[in-house]
């Protein structure tokens, strides 16, 4: 059985974080961290942040792969961390890289990449990918699955 006695958040009424330099993300022991490699997939399609210039909302679809190393992040306190970001201003890079950085930081994980596919403003869709490395080579990493933005043609 998973230790979860550490977790404050799991269970119980917790405040949303407005900032995420403030937000917690909370991790559990991984029990198959001596086990073959995993990959553990996170989708966000509704990520929101704010533009730093004008204050104005940016939506993004966000895909999280890692794979696990001593610890799991624990998914409210991740959902929690994300939704933190609605008041923040930040560029597109900035977020996704930080989104990234904070779980692999967390989970002290073997691999991470994200990739943040953000809907455009001014007619540019961005799309940011980041990882922590070279990608494993024994474990299947799937394709994200998202396409290109096409728009309306």
């Amino acid at each position: 059985m998973t230790d979860t006695s550490d977790l404050k958040m799991l269970g119980s009424h917790t405040e949303q974080p407005t900032d995420p330099d403030e937000a917690v993300l909370e991790t559990v022991p991984y029990s198959g961290a001596s086990e073959a490699p995993c990959v553990v997939r996170f989708t966000c399609p509704e990520f929101t942040s704010l533009c730093p210039m004008t204050g104005q909302p940016d939506f993004a679809h966000l895909v999280i792969d890692y794979v696990p190393g001593p610890k799991l992040v624990e998914s409210k306190s991740l959902k929690l961390f994300l939704t933190s970001f609605r008041n923040h201003g930040a560029f597109h890079e900035d977020c996704t890289r930080m989104v990234g950085r904070r779980i692999a930081e967390a989970t002290e994980c073997r691999w991470l990449r994200i990739g943040g596919y953000w809907y455009p403003r001014g007619g540019i869709p961005i799309d940011v990918f980041w990882q922590t490395g070279p990608m494993p080579d024994d474990v299947w990493i799937p394709d994200q699955g998202v396409p290109p933005y096409r728009g309306r043609g």
